[in-house]
């Protein structure tokens, strides 16, 4: 009997291979866009902020976000654990000098009716450059994207 077709072994290899590349190739594509780590981490910040935000107004009391620029790491409050950010980025923090805690520790702070102290984290890597923005009024968090001229 010589029957024409494929078996299930040969259909399981062919997609265990087309699998394997599809997972590669958008780490391939990504690797040369510096713009997109920027992006994610300044993504990542901003949701730090507003969960810290959000908590203050939740918990009815003040809420910190620290970051240290030299460590490349935040964290929100009492977290344990600090997030780490990548460490190829340059970033910058500019705060209320009341909430400056050495030369390059500095915290953000929430109050329970949404405002904040308020700041500005800028980051850049390979030419690009965003801003995570805090406005002191209301509390909201903005990401900007900066062009140089």
């Amino acid at each position: 009997m010589n029957e024409r077709g494929f078996t299930l072994l040969e259909l399981l290899v062919v997609l265990a291979i087309i699998g394997l590349i599809l997972a590669l190739v958008p780490g391939f594509m990504l690797r040369d866009q510096p713009g997109l780590g920027l992006d994610v981490s300044a993504r990542e910040i901003a949701d730090a902020l507003r969960q810290a935000r959000s908590h203050a107004m939740v918990q009815n009391r003040d809420q910190l976000f620290a970051l240290d620029t030299e460590q490349h790491q935040f964290r929100i409050g009492g977290q344990r654990a600090p997030v780490q950010m990548n460490r190829n980025i340059e970033v910058t923090f500019q705060t209320a000098r009341s909430e400056t805690i050495g030369e390059t520790i500095g915290q953000i702070r929430f109050y329970p009716d949404g405002s904040a102290t308020g700041g500005r984290i800028g980051l850049s890597l390979g030419g690009e450059q965003v801003e995570v923005v805090v406005d002191w009024l209301t509390g909201l968090v903005a990401v900007r994207h900066v062009t140089r001229s």
